[in-house]
């Protein structure tokens, strides 16, 4: 057996990073949690990691990898920290970047906005090429030409350059040759051609996202061997990967030559262990729900799997409006993202009304009750004076809270202003800031066709479980599952993701007249740029291969992904294509047009090896009073008594498998609490997990 049986879950978030490491003999697992370090992420990752040998002496010796997930990147846009970038296009696309899709998101707004490009117009150039949209050449291009354009953005001083031309993803030989151009002129610039990236149609995602791949691509990089220096210098020796926004796990050579494959690393790791848990326990329908310090993450999952989609936005201007951000054409797991989380500021808006949220105080300073400074009364505040946190047990009492600094700054910020009793106000935030993500959860439910009156509730991060009582009797969801270790949901779902990549390939082509055997040459070339990908993992395992393609009928502006499972493409019938088309397209439309031809778009590869499978851990079933597990009973406010009431607060490490009991409860761990009403009751079983059944 190996002497290396550890492996450690490590996400940085908004306000904290949370650190799980797991015992793959035994699978026992160790928490913990310190506040996120902005100015250096690494430092955080060292002091945790220093932390948890202290309460597991030895361990990193024996880690066989670090599994990690961070929010540097999609940081890094927002706050456009990353590279000075430029971009080659093809002679008279210079402004794609600015046309986007020509379409306004507030077309009643003469004051809307729209989010800067990553690269400034000086700073993108032509070449004068032209490639067909077979891919044949139309203008060849000169070479000659082509170096005087790099030596031109040389000169202008940029760190990353990014090539996308026309009908490239066809046929990548222009592409191929500027990239050779720029490592001989300026070897130490970072590059990113269309054709590694993204090749596949529609000119402004790929331009889109090829430009933000070049724009982090040094910040990551350096990020990224700075993070393993560090892991070096506190003896670790095992492999490190960095979780994909798809849900899967990569090297971290691939996630610094791709990292805007990396951009929702963090929040999708706790919809993957969601995913686990739904099959685990076969729940058809759940709703996965991440609420942490900046915002609350959640994703339908059905079926037991969780829906991954083509492409997304970042950095938006208006932060909830669709439209008003930079397009990105990768993979990305479902999210929803919410501007609720324990640090959403409470104000009295221009109107005269409480808003909370979406601005976040986060880390630094924080909610007023952290003591580091923060002036502004937020979530958490709000939650410790109306009884739901202990101000001495917050991370297991590492970190005090002050509640009466958080009484006073609601007082005087909130309820005065206002005009209104202080108990009001204290409940306004707390119920407002389930309210926003209520509605936001019901409109997502229902685009993805389900029924929130039949879903599981899966609450993970620090402040999700404290609010996943009042978001369920607002969805009418009617039952709560609150995992073990739920406040470090997102460092426990790396360990159930798999070391995947996600390939795709455009090649417009009419079902009828399609040359089968030229797709089956296109899906080998994947698999094959796949396996070559996984290996960088360090392991020569069994790939697996996952093929679908994107179909359309002939004219029409979106495509319908169809699964196919044979591994031989030739031997599929053109028929039988069709008839799977026909049928994904009438249960997502309501009907399908037999008469009209298909055509093919895009050929799509998962490569993946076989899942670590996560072991849980099974607790002893004792026979002891339930009293045991009995902490005090505290006066918390509720929404039914619409005052304070003694809520029993119970101590979870010491609720054993087979324990019952009724609300209204307060259950306590170290990284997070979970609320439960007078009209809910409470099981535990064989693996800890909480499951809340609540009544109409």
């Amino acid at each position: 057996m190996s002497d290396k049986f550890y492996r450690l879950g490590c996400d940085i978030g908004g306000t904290f990073t949370d650190f799980v490491l797991l015992n793959d003999q035994t699978g026992e697992m160790r928490i913990n949690k310190c506040l996120t370090t902005p100015q250096d992420p690494s430092d955080a990752v060292e002091q945790g990691m220093r932390e948890l040998e202290q309460k597991s002496p030895g361990f990193i010796r024996q880690l066989d990898e670090v599994i990690h997930g961070t929010t540097l990147v999609i940081n890094s846009i927002i706050e456009r920290k990353g590279a000075k970038t430029g971009l080659i296009t093809t002679k008279g696309f210079k402004d794609v970047l600015e046309l986007g899709r020509e379409i306004r998101y507030a077309p009643y707004d003469i004051f809307a906005e729209y989010p800067k490009p990553l690269v400034p117009r000086r700073f993108r150039l032509e070449v004068d090429e032209r490639l067909r949209s077979d891919g044949t050449v139309l203008r060849p291009m000169d070479p000659e030409d082509a170096r005087v354009v790099v030596r031109e953005l040389i000169e202008m001083g940029v760190e990353s350059i990014a090539v996308c031309l026309l009908n490239s993803f066809e046929n990548p030989t222009h592409e191929l040759t500027i990239k050779e151009i720029i490592q001989k002129e300026a070897p130490g610039i970072s590059v990113s051609i269309s054709y590694d990236v993204l090749p596949q149609i529609r000119e402004y995602e790929r331009t889109s996202t090829t430009v933000t791949n070049a724009y982090v691509k040094p910040l990551t990089g350096r990020y990224l061997i700075k993070l393993s220096e560090r892991l070096e210098s506190v003896g670790f020796e095992g492999k490190l990967f960095i979780m994909l926004s798809s849900g899967g796990i990569t090297s971290v050579e691939t996630a610094a030559e791709f990292p805007v494959r990396i951009i929702e690393s963090g929040p999708t790791a706790a919809v993957i262990a969601g995913q686990y848990y739904g099959k685990l326990f076969d729940i058809p329908d759940m709703f996965c729900f991440d609420m942490g310090g900046t915002t609350a993450k959640s994703c339908l999952i059905q079926g037991g799997v969780a829906g991954v989609v083509p492409t997304f936005e970042v950095g938006r201007v208006q932060r909830f409006m669709k439209g008003s951000g930079l397009t990105i054409q990768v993979p990305v797991v479902d999210l929803m993202e919410i501007g609720a989380g324990g640090g959403s500021i409470a104000k009295v808006s221009k109107m005269g009304t409480l808003q909370v949220g979406p601005e976040s105080s986060g880390a630094d300073p924080g909610p007023i009750c952290y003591r580091r400074g923060g002036k502004e009364p937020g979530v958490t505040d709000a939650d410790l004076v109306l009884g739901y946190l202990d101000e001495d047990y917050f991370l297991g009492g590492e970190m005090r809270l002050d509640k009466e600094a958080a009484r006073r700054g609601i007082e005087e910020q909130i309820a005065g202003p206002l005009g209104i009793p202080f108990i009001q106000a204290l409940w306004g935030i707390h119920d407002l800031i389930n309210e926003t993500m209520a509605a936001a959860a019901k409109t997502h439910i229902a685009e993805k066709g389900g029924n929130p009156k039949v879903v599981t509730l899966a609450a993970f991060g620090g402040a999700g479980p404290v609010h996943a009582y009042g978001l369920a009797k607002k969805l009418g969801a009617p039952r709560l599952m609150i995992p073990p270790n739920a406040g470090v949901g997102s460092a426990l779902g790396f360990f159930t993701a798999p070391r995947a990549f996600d390939l795709v390939r455009s090649h417009k082509v009419a079902l009828d007249g399609a040359d089968f055997h030229e797709i089956e040459e296109i899906f080998k070339e994947m698999e094959a740029e796949g396996a070559r990908t996984l290996k960088k993992s360090g392991t020569e395992e069994d790939f697996r291969f996952e093929r679908s393609v994107d179909a359309r009928f002939v004219g029409q502006g979106s495509e319908t992904n169809i699964p196919i499972p044979e591994t031989d493409f030739t031997k599929v019938k053109s028929g039988e294509v069709r008839r799977r088309f026909d049928e994904v397209y009438e249960r997502l439309y309501g009907r399908t047009y037999p008469d009209s031809p298909v055509e093919f778009i895009n050929f799509k590869v998962r490569a993946s090896l076989p899942e670590r499978l996560l072991r849980l851990p099974k607790g002893e079933k004792k026979v002891g009073p339930l009293m045991d597990a009995v902490k005090r009973v505290r006066q918390a406010y509720s929404r039914i008594a619409k005052g304070f009431i003694p809520y029993t607060v119970y101590d979870r490490y010491k609720l054993h498998p087979g324990a019952e009991f009724q609300g209204p409860a307060i259950i306590e761990e170290r990284e997070s609490t979970v609320v439960v009403g007078e009209d809910a009751s409470v099981s535990v079983d064989e693996f800890g997990f909480l499951w809340i059944d609540l009544t109409k």
